[in-house]
């Protein structure tokens, strides 16, 4: 039986290669695999031409997977530097990778993203139109835009951001609710200007089915910008934000119509006593498809340190239901980030998303935690960096201020004050020498 996305093929009931290797990945069962898929609630990104990848699915129900921005711009613009990121970034775990390059000659380095990168590749199609066309915004046509659409299906791109919920609607909604930020996608600012200038409507809202039918064609997900996620605590949860994720829930059940497979996009920033509520109303408007988060991040005075106001909103939002993490870097709202804050943005989304599938009870997600504590225990310092996210930089903090040698088993900081020490020796009845 023929089908056209993995979408369809659940809906047939058909267990395609993709679901297999996901169920085997995840530890899930093949059937209930395709029954998360066939009602939206798991989708696997998997362009027909990217034939290297090794397929992940996303859904709250699975491992949190995370998502690594990269891309040059007219100030870095070194294609090579994007390219060993990419590469650190796969081997450190990174589920996708989303080229937001904003400069130069675009579509060589997407495909060669799609001919080399075995993880999912994401793209913003609406950054790269005035790139591709090298012309002002105002002078595109949205023929141009959906054009750009369809080039990026067919070089292999797995999933598109897409700012579809914003409309000429949202215009009178800006200057009527006076948000303290505005818009702060890139991609829902360019959409909102577009707008402005031209006094048409968003021509990813008016186009949405010529879309879908692109989408389709090459089985592409479509991640649904939330061009109106909050840039500052007080925009949170406001009437533009919630109004745009309505309209996001009436494009999911289109798409689905087309058995186009969807993500929705989520709030940035957000104090954190709302993240879990902002999780439940998703999950309804939306009807369960995976909700793929920025951050939130929980304060906005962390400048050089965002990745951890990231990594603390996004552990509460995928405890409670966001199934994808777009990591931040120590570099967000002050530079292009470089290859150690790509590092450090990768390992904090990390532990956030292993924190919270720990605490939404995934199987197996406490067993390399419960092997660290016997490595602790029994004071195995080679297993503890075995069982460590980092193992390198663990490792070198220990070499760098490591203990003498009469107490090498322990650490630095506590030498035979260790507590592990004393109570594995008073346990097996041993003297417990202190001095």
């Amino acid at each position: 039986m023929e089908y056209t996305t993995q979408m369809d093929a659940a809906r047939k009931g058909i267990i395609t290669p993709l679901m297999e290797r996901v169920a085997q990945k995840e530890n899930v069962d093949t059937e209930k695999l395709r029954g998360l898929l066939a009602e939206g609630k798991v989708v696997i990104c998997a362009n027909k031409n990217h034939r290297c990848l090794d397929p992940e699915g996303v859904g709250s129900m699975l491992r949190t997977k995370i998502n690594v921005n990269l891309g040059v711009s007219r100030d870095c613009k070194d294609y090579d530097i994007e390219m060993q990121k990419v590469m650190s970034a796969v081997d450190m775990g990174a589920e996708a990778i989303m080229d937001l390059s904003s400069h130069g000659d675009t579509q060589p380095f997407r495909q060669k993203l799609v001919r080399e990168c075995p993880v999912m590749i994401g793209t913003v199609p609406v950054y790269d139109s005035v790139i591709h066309y090298q012309r002002d915004l105002s002078t595109l046509t949205a023929k141009d835009f959906i054009d750009v659409v369809r080039l990026h299906a067919e070089d292999g791109v797995d999933f598109v951001t897409l700012h579809c919920g914003i409309t000429r609607k949202t215009i009178e909604q800006i200057r009527k609710h006076k948000r303290e930020m505005n818009i702060v996608s890139r991609g829902g600012s360019l959409v909102f200007a577009w707008m402005s200038m031209t006094g048409e409507e968003n021509p990813f809202y008016e186009y949405y089915d010529e879309i879908l039918d692109i989408c389709e064609q090459y089985d592409v997900t479509i991640s649904l910008g939330d061009a109106c996620r909050p840039g500052c605590l007080a925009d949170a949860t406001d009437v533009c934000q919630i109004e745009e994720l309505v309209r996001l829930g009436e494009l999911t059940k289109r798409a689905w119509e087309h058995n186009v497979q969807v993500m929705v996009e989520g709030p940035g920033h957000m104090p954190m006593n709302q993240i879990a509520a902002n999780m439940e109303i998703q999950k309804t408007i939306c009807m369960g498809a995976p909700f793929y988060v920025l951050g939130p991040l929980v304060t906005d005075i962390a400048p050089g340190y965002d990745h951890i106001t990231a990594a603390i909103g996004g552990a509460i939002a995928a405890a409670n239901g966001a199934a994808f993490l777009c990591y931040v870097t120590p570099a967000e709202h002050l530079a292009l980030p470089n290859v150690e804050d790509v590092k450090q943005g990768i390992i904090a989304s990390k532990i956030a998303a292993h924190a919270a599938d720990i605490a939404k009870g995934i199987p197996g997600a406490r067993d390399i935690d419960d092997k660290m504590a016997k490595a602790r225990r029994n004071l195995d310092w080679d297993a503890q960096f075995a069982c460590s996210i980092d193992a390198k930089t663990a490792k070198s903090i220990r070499d760098s201020r490591s203990p003498e040698d009469d107490h090498s088993d322990t650490c630095s900081m506590c030498g035979k004050f260790c507590a592990v020490r004393s109570m594995n020796k008073a346990l097996a009845g041993e003297y417990i020498d202190i001095l």
